[in-house]
């Protein structure tokens, strides 16, 4: 059976995974990965693309508007139809995945860890960003969570984990991404997860690493736009998938990770899959 791993990197657009995340790119040279573009929702809030990921529905029907108003999805969802068909899920993520997918609202006490075999989420390891503002990012280390989400697979054996970070998004929102900060914040976050992208394939992992949304030269997304809405999506592994000019639809990705890990498709998920069982 496919085990998977989808990391995202929050709020990095696509010109910028392609020309700084040299690790990456050389696993797309070498050709134990490859690479595509996908297109945001809209809007291209961090909130509203979370709902999206997993639900494979737009924030129009999932009702998902901004960062506000967090609560409990009613729908299907990645979590939810793999917990059914018997495969462990974890995730290392900010609580607003917790919120949305387990249980609402946060209580940091509670939900900040937990282990519950009957999910949707497995196992639970979460950070909240409390106290965030402009030049006081309170992002965990990625390092940290990297190695957190490790040993969830090595010790929990988990089947599919998330893991997302926003540490380029909140340092994007500060100091936009044409400038010197931005080209080492990148840099340095590709050669952190690189040691772990290679840990998680030998412990037969695939894995996806992708953002949610991308960000324009003024540091803002919510919007439209290929600044705001595109980003890279980089894939280790076997399956099927369309041709590399092909734009990916971000509502096709919920789906496509069911359908790659051989468990039913939710009636809801209506996108077309672009990965193959």
């Amino acid at each position: 059976m496919t085990k998977l791993l989808l990391i995202i990197l929050d709020g990095v657009p696509y010109a910028n995974w392609r020309r700084l995340f040299g690790n990456l790119e050389g696993w797309v040279q070498s050709g134990e990965a490859r690479v595509w573009k996908m297109r945001s929702v809209l809007p291209s809030t961090s909130a509203c693309c979370y709902a999206s990921i997993h639900t494979g529905l737009p924030p129009q029907v999932h009702g998902i508007w901004d960062n506000a108003g967090i609560r409990r999805l009613e729908f299907p969802d990645v979590f939810s139809e793999l917990t059914k068909a018997g495969r462990k899920t974890g995730a290392v993520t900010h609580s607003y995945w917790s919120e949305f997918f387990n249980r609402a609202p946060f209580d940091v006490v509670r939900d900040i860890e937990y282990d519950e075999p009957d999910g949707p989420i497995t196992h639970g390891r979460f950070h909240t960003m409390h106290g965030y503002g402009l030049i006081n990012q309170m992002t965990p280390s990625d390092y940290d969570l990297f190695g957190t989400l490790t040993r969830l697979c090595e010790m929990k054996a988990i089947d599919y984990g998330i893991l997302h970070t926003c540490t380029l998004d909140s340092m994007g929102h500060r100091f936009h991404h044409d400038c010197q900060q931005m080209d080492h914040a990148c840099g340095q976050l590709d050669g952190i997860l690189a040691p772990f992208v290679s840990r998680w394939r030998q412990k037969g992992y695939e894995v996806i690493v992708t953002a949610d949304h991308g960000q324009d030269a003024r540091g803002h997304h919510g919007g439209a736009g290929e600044a705001q809405q595109d980003f890279a999506f980089y894939y280790f592994g076997s399956s099927t998938m369309p041709p590399q000019d092909v734009v990916l639809d971000q509502l096709a990705l919920a789906p496509s990770i069911l359908t790659r890990m051989g468990v039913p498709v939710a009636a809801t998920m209506t996108a077309k899959p672009f990965m193959s069982a």
